[in-house]
């Protein structure tokens, strides 16, 4: 197993269907089609939303939990462990950019809690446990803040993501254990007694986006708002989350401008200029991405692009790729190989360029969807239209250093990350 090497403390990413996840157990073999659906409905619940269709870090902590994939528990996207309460409860939770409340699921669960692979969490139990008032300026950050406040003498949240899946159960404060060394007092999540859906058998989820209720904002004065993370190329791999500036992080990064999307700031927008195949320019005319907003998305697992974007890259990969044998389309997928008899592969390199001159060649595992030898995939897939928002997701990210410089409004990239 590959981890963080020479930060001050470390979580690890673990893929949530990875040999090193503990959530395997009682699961059925991998269904990557209903990944890929799971992810449709994410994508469909993130553009309803959002359309109509560096300060000086001095003196600051640092901390770093090794990162893994969780594709063994249901979905595509990465997990970490930390401890909660007093004492401390480890429990293992998806992180997610798109998302800016941290909630786990808590007894008693008066309407329902999906199966989890930890001891659902149990607040009871626990000294600093303690209750927000609804009078609290926590209380209302919370109704603005996309959680969706009740009150019944103390508040309630309630939070709803694609496909049906939510939360909702009590907002409360507790001790938070990031490592041995960092732990974050009186930290804000959903203690949930009500929750279902797409979850797998995490615990419950991280909110890493840029809002006053996230772990980002709440942790600003200790961290920075700044954060990193490098999501593995396979399941057998461990990345890393980490809070803060790193002094060992790579000097390598190349930094874009993040903007907010329209009517839907709690996503990490970010400025796609350019698509190149073995070095080449795609022929896109430039108002294809310029006419319309793009975000970076932890909890997507396919970039999706503007048609005619992937209409060049699937056009020009094909011809790159006609001496080997097609598969059927499957799924998001139309774009398909059987390399089961293949014993060597050669891919063409796909780059991204974003705004300020960042070029990013992904990693091969960033290019292909494996499902199985013989049904190999482009890994990526259309929108509807031009105008809907582009999405650039997890499986592009991979083995990179992703860094989110919140405070000062822009994102790395640096190769290598998780080595």
């Amino acid at each position: 197993m590959l981890s963080a090497s020479n930060r001050k403390s470390t979580l690890e990413v673990i893929h949530k269907h990875g040999p090193c996840s503990q959530l395997v157990q009682d699961q059925n073999p991998l269904n990557h089609t209903k990944i890929l659906l799971q992810d449709e409905s994410r994508v469909k619940w993130i553009q309803s939303k959002s359309f109509n269709s560096s300060d000086s870090l001095k003196s600051l902590a640092v901390a770093s939990l090794p990162a893994k994939s969780g594709i063994t528990i249901g979905t595509g996207n990465y997990l970490v462990n930390v401890g909660l309460g007093t004492p401390k409860k480890n429990l293992t939770l998806i992180f997610d950019t798109g998302s800016p409340l941290t909630w786990t699921q808590c007894q008693p669960c008066v309407g329902s809690c999906y199966n989890q692979s930890d001891p659902i969490f149990n607040p009871s139990q626990s000294s600093s446990y303690s209750n927000v008032s609804c009078a609290s300026t926590a209380c209302s950050q919370l109704s603005s803040g996309h959680g969706g406040s009740q009150c019944n003498g103390t508040c309630l949240y309630s939070i709803r993501y694609g496909d049906n899946s939510s939360s909702t159960g009590f907002f409360a404060t507790e001790k938070l254990t990031i490592s041995p060394t960092e732990v974050i007092d009186n930290f804000k999540f959903g203690c949930g007694e009500n929750n279902q859906g797409l979850f797998g058998t995490a615990a419950g989820l991280i909110g890493l986006s840029d809002n006053n209720i996230s772990i980002v904002e709440q942790t600003a004065a200790k961290y920075g708002k700044y954060f990193s993370y490098c999501l593995p190329s396979s399941t057998s791999f461990t990345g890393h989350l980490t809070f803060g500036k790193d002094s060992t992080a790579p000097s390598s990064v190349s930094f874009t401008p993040l903007s907010t999307v329209p009517q839907s700031s709690q996503f990490y927008g970010i400025s796609i200029v350019g698509i190149r195949v073995e070095g080449e320019p795609l022929s896109i005319p430039s108002t294809v991405f310029s006419n319309g907003s793009a975000i970076i998305d932890s909890g997507t697992v396919i970039t999706r692009l503007p048609p005619t974007a992937y209409s060049a890259l699937r056009t020009t990969v094909r011809k790159a790729m006609a001496n080997y044998t097609t598969a059927p389309a499957v799924s998001l997928f139309d774009t398909c190989y059987d390399f089961s008899k293949e014993s060597t592969i050669v891919i063409p390199s796909i780059t991204f360029s974003f705004a300020e001159g960042v070029n990013i060649d992904l990693d091969p595992s960033g290019i292909f969807y494996v499902e199985d030898a013989s049904h190999v995939c482009l890994a990526f897939a259309a929108n509807g239209a031009d105008s809907d928002l582009v999405i650039y997701g997890n499986t592009q990210q991979r083995t990179f250093e992703v860094v989110y410089d919140v405070a000062g409004r822009k994102l790395g990239f640096s190769p290598n990350g998780c080595s």
